[in-house]
């Protein structure tokens, strides 16, 4: 008795510490097995209304009476749940509601049990004490005991409603046994009184063995949730990856096709994040992601959307909107978030991002088309300068589908023998003579004809296939220059990427030792984008170029960013005097001003000075009244083949066409 005690001592603590979903499982265990809850009811009606007609006890058949309409309650219940509760017999609802649900439902089904229990209880004492027929006490006896019996292991999970069921079906009945008189009547009120203290152990055990099970399985079903929840989140900023991306953007779209409305789709590319996730990763990610900026996430999340890492620096947001007015303000906003600087040790980190906008069903109604359409719409905001929105348009296409076409096309270019080289010579303004010759890349493409440089060089750039086309053009010019008198120099063009290449002083050395073109004879134009890159590694790739012997020249000065800090940092010796300038010299005086300016400049830090883009006798003649050292344009020579050059240049004294 002692032990047992202390049991239920024990069995009071650790049912309160059982964490309320294992809680919510162990109630869904009583509704597990209706048949068996239907049988025991029907049964007991049966016996309890069989003992009350055969007894024409008015007590009997008023408990009778009650024990069936109990029975019909439960019954009803068991079967349809919805009726009396907020659920219904399905899986484990893990959320709050369903916890909370749970519990009415825990109460509902004690309710009727301590109740059944009760009544069949008195029943039986009752017809012992009222009625002087064995069989109709064996009737109510067994019928009891085997109810209580029953109960202790069905009704394990939630071990006090057992428990109490046992008591109040068991317990009236030694009572009535010891009152009707009988001293065998009080043997047997004895053995079932240990029969109460034996199915009371029994029960206390299977509930600990169903406890154990239900925790295993619950941990096992909260891992398994872990690590579903794991592969369905981006590790580095903690939003949505691009699996559960595509799930929750289809479902939200299956869910429009429902209930209509609109759908939209912002496509965020982060400008200019590298430098930042490069410093402080991974906080530059946090940065992009804005865990600083959870409360608009979350409320996101709540009218049905969804914030996802797509990959690299994208990220997309879908959410369910009722004009486009409203995806042009998410897309504001959206912006004002990411704009916003992240604290990081002592540092603000900022990003800037560039959005496209598809709108469902306007733009598309399924996933692909979407996310295609927000694709093209990004590209066009990003070309656009960066830092803007754009919404989709059809128009954008066309354009969009002959980029890729030509990116699909510039890959096998080179190897099929697409390139070729023209030269466009630089005229020494004083002597009239050809001093250089500018490498000018075309491409005549198998798909699409000749291409303009303007179109292919940006691609070949993003693709990073400029590295490899070009080291081709360095080699294809020092190859063919080798043909020109030793007093020509060949010009070759180098963009950003090219420059900051590592493998570029070997590819310059390469292309001098295969051609046997002197190193003096080699000048390479850099524009002023290629010095913001990155101002250091700039610095030592053109300090590495002049210690070959190979020149250097500042193209398009006067342009973009134009800091004169430029001249006496970097080791140029030749400045190119930018186009814009020269087309403005017929009637712009500014513009004379500035040019002139721009010579005396370089003069006096012992540089040369190339004025390029000159189409007209006026813009020659203004030039000479300066000190600029050459000229270059399509009034004194057009792009020409290597070998027009050489035949140019077989002339003692070749001159400048259209000299005045």
């Amino acid at each position: 008795m002692t032990r047992l005690i202390s049991r239920l001592r024990q069995l009071r603590h650790s049912d309160q510490a059982v964490d309320a979903n294992v809680r919510a499982v162990l109630v869904t265990s009583l509704y597990a097995s209706p048949k068996s809850l239907v049988i025991g009811a029907l049964t007991s009606s049966s016996i309890a209304a069989v003992v009350a007609v055969t007894s024409k006890d008015a007590w009997l058949v008023v408990f009778a009476i009650l024990i069936a309409a109990v029975a019909a309650i439960r019954i009803v219940g068991v079967i349809r749940p919805s009726a009396f509760s907020p659920l219904s017999r399905t899986p484990v609802d893990r959320g709050a509601e369903g916890v909370a649900g749970r519990s009415v439902w825990e109460r509902y089904y004690r309710l009727g049990a301590y109740a059944f229990s009760t009544l069949l209880g008195l029943f039986g004492m009752l017809t012992l004490i009222r009625t002087e027929d064995g069989v109709l006490h064996l009737l109510a006896v067994t019928t009891a005991i085997g109810y209580a019996a029953g109960i202790a292991g069905r009704n394990a999970g939630r071990p006090w409603i057992a428990l109490a069921q046992l008591c109040l079906a068991s317990l009236p009945l030694p009572l009535g046994l010891i009152l009707s008189g009988n001293w065998l009547n009080a043997v047997l009120a004895i053995v079932i009184l240990l029969f109460v203290f034996a199915m009371m152990d029994i029960t206390l055990q299977t509930y600990d063995a169903i406890l154990k099970a239900t925790l295993a399985a619950s941990e096992k079903t909260a891992l398994a949730e872990h690590h579903a929840a794991f592969a369905r989140r981006d590790d580095l900023t903690g939003v949505a990856n691009r699996t559960a991306f595509r799930e929750r953007f289809e479902q939200i779209l299956r869910l429009r096709d429902d209930t209509g409305g609109l759908v939209s789709i912002h496509w965020i590319d982060l400008d200019r994040f590298k430098e930042i996730n490069d410093s402080a990763r991974p906080s530059g990610w946090q940065c992009a992601a804005g865990r600083d900026r959870a409360p608009a996430r979350n409320r996101l999340r709540r009218d049905g959307g969804i914030v996802a890492r797509l990959g690299g620096d994208e990220f997309a947001v879908v959410s369910r909107i009722d004009a486009q007015d409203e995806a042009a303000a998410i897309g504001d906003r959206i912006l004002d978030l990411i704009a916003k600087p992240v604290a990081y040790h002592g540092q603000h980190l900022a990003v800037g991002a560039s959005l496209g906008v598809a709108i469902a069903p306007t733009d598309g109604v399924d996933a692909d088309t979407l996310l295609k359409n927000a694709d093209l719409a990004l590209y066009r905001a990003k070309e656009g300068g960066r830092g803007t929105l754009c919404f989709y348009e059809p128009v954008m296409d066309e354009k969009i589908e002959y980029v890729r076409s030509l990116a699909a096309e510039l890959q096998g270019a080179l190897a099929r023998g697409e390139f070729h080289l023209a030269f466009q010579p630089i005229f020494d303004l004083a002597t009239h003579r050809i001093r250089s010759c500018e490498t000018l890349l075309r491409w005549n493409s198998r798909v699409h004809g000749n291409v303009s440089p303007a179109e292919f060089i940006p691609i070949a750039e993003q693709s990073g296939l400029i590295v490899e086309i070009g080291g081709w053009v360095l080699r294809e010019a020092c190859r063919q220059a080798r043909e020109w008198p030793s007093s020509v120099r060949v010009a070759v063009n180098l963009s950003p990427i090219q420059l900051l290449s590592p493998g570029l002083p070997g590819v310059i050395m390469g292309s001098l030792g295969a051609s046997g073109l002197a190193a003096d004879r080699l000048d390479l134009e850099v524009t002023e984008s290629v010095l913001l890159a990155d101002i250091d590694a700039s610095l030592e790739a053109l300090k590495a170029i002049n210690r070959m012997g190979v020149a250097t020249t500042l193209d398009d000065f006067g342009t973009g960013y134009s800091s004169l800090s430029y001249l006496t940092k970097f080791p140029f010796q030749t400045l190119k005097i930018d186009r814009s300038f020269i087309a403005a010299l017929d009637d712009n005086p500014a513009s004379m001003a500035i040019v002139q300016t721009v010579v005396d400049l370089a003069a006096t830090l012992g540089m040369r000075t190339v004025a390029e883009g000159i189409e007209t006798p006026a813009q020659l003649a203004q030039l000479r009244r300066t000190r600029c050292t050459a000229v270059q344009g399509f009034l004194l020579a057009r792009p020409m083949s290597a070998s027009m050059v050489a035949t140019l240049l077989a002339d003692d004294v070749p001159r400048m066409r259209a000299v005045p």
